[in-house]
């Protein structure tokens, strides 16, 4: 998949733009897979902005999540993605497929300045905000989706994928049961400035603390939604 320069935030070097076509083939894909080995049942799709550039904070419990997310979200999702996945022929499809490497122990330059590219350009970001796999419940959230919200201006959707660690498989225990049903609930889209344009870190902290308290109230209303 072709991408494409453009001069971005990383100290003014020109950075490598992910694929806009890239990631609606990985869409594509995510469909055929996630219908065809799951049921996911999607919630509150409509509420992702047909258009425009958008952030997807998602809940993180387990490896699916990312991709049963690209198959169910109704537009085409860039993650921002651990260097580590990014090897051999992995590395070089997840590139294909417009997603974006980030280095989680340093000050990425180079994902920031392609994260926010993505949403200058009017596409979707996808984001753990939690960093990392653990019980997906927004206890704990990073700085950098507060970051990405108030520079770009994007608003955020939250998102919570239910019900992929309920179920383990017979032949593969790392995945999710074989026609199991996982939950994809989509809130409400909102802002995560206070609308005054500041990003000092105290405005960033502030942020932060508004998104977490929109993200675990969307979380509770999932799973008394889902029953989950």
């Amino acid at each position: 998949m072709r991408r494409h320069p453009r001069r971005g935030e990383a100290g003014g070097r020109e950075v490598t733009q992910p694929s806009a076509r890239g990631a609606a083939v990985g869409r594509r894909i995510g469909i055929g897979l996630m219908y065809g080995f799951w049921k996911p049942r999607v919630l509150g799709a409509w509420r992702v902005p047909a258009s425009g550039p958008v952030i997807l904070a998602v809940n993180h419990a387990h490896n699916i999540d990312g991709p049963m997310l690209m198959g169910t979200a109704p537009r085409p999702v860039h993650f921002l993605i651990k260097k580590e996945a990014f090897v051999g022929p992995l590395g070089n499809f997840l590139e294909g497929i417009g997603q974006l490497k980030v280095d989680r122990d340093s000050t990425d330059r180079k994902a920031i300045g392609n994260a926010l590219g993505v949403l200058e350009q009017g596409g979707v970001l996808g984001i753990f905000p939690e960093g990392t796999r653990g019980e997906g419940d927004f206890a704990s959230l990073r700085a950098g989706l507060a970051y990405f919200a108030v520079r770009s201006g994007a608003p955020i959707v939250p998102v919570a994928v239910l019900g992929s660690t309920e179920r383990p498989g017979r032949l593969v225990k790392g995945l999710p049961a074989l026609r199991s049903r996982v939950d994809v609930v989509f809130g409400d889209a909102f802002e995560a400035g206070d609308g005054s344009g500041r990003r000092t870190r105290k405005a960033l902290d502030e942020a932060t603390l508004r998104i977490q308290e929109h993200l675990t109230d969307h979380l509770k209303n999932a799973r008394r939604l889902t029953g989950r």
